[in-house]
């Protein structure tokens, strides 16, 4: 049974930071690739940012060169560095697995909420 458990979310003012963790357990955790993705009020959710097993990550154009994904094989963990926040990043996080890193995220966490004030 595999879990994923966010931690880390909050409100901030804008121009702040947060860093989100996700902690993964029940599956092996090196092979394949996390990645996080958000869900704002009346929006669909979409995609934030992956690290595949590889270490590379990849970043929707909306967090480019303010947010940094990064993981501990050691620890099972995924973490999301949300630095220069915008109120338009307020959202419900989700982190999610991809057991195969082929691009299919299989197994989400149950979210975790983020609130950038203006």
């Amino acid at each position: 049974q595999v879990q994923l458990v966010e931690s880390g979310g909050g409100l901030v003012q804008a121009g702040g930071s947060l860093r989100l963790s996700c902690a993964a357990s029940g599956r092996t955790f090196s092979a394949g690739a996390m990645g996080w993705f958000r869900q704002a009020p009346g929006k669909e959710r979409e995609f934030v940012a992956n690290i595949w097993s590889s270490g590379i990550p990849y970043y929707s154009n909306s967090v480019k060169g303010r947010f940094t994904i990064s993981r501990d094989n050691a620890k099972n963990t995924v973490y999301l560095q949300m630095n220069s926040l915008k109120p338009e990043d307020t959202a419900l996080y989700y982190c999610a697995l991809d057991p195969t890193d082929n691009g299919r995220f299989d197994y989400w966490g149950q979210g975790i909420q983020v609130n950038v004030s203006a």
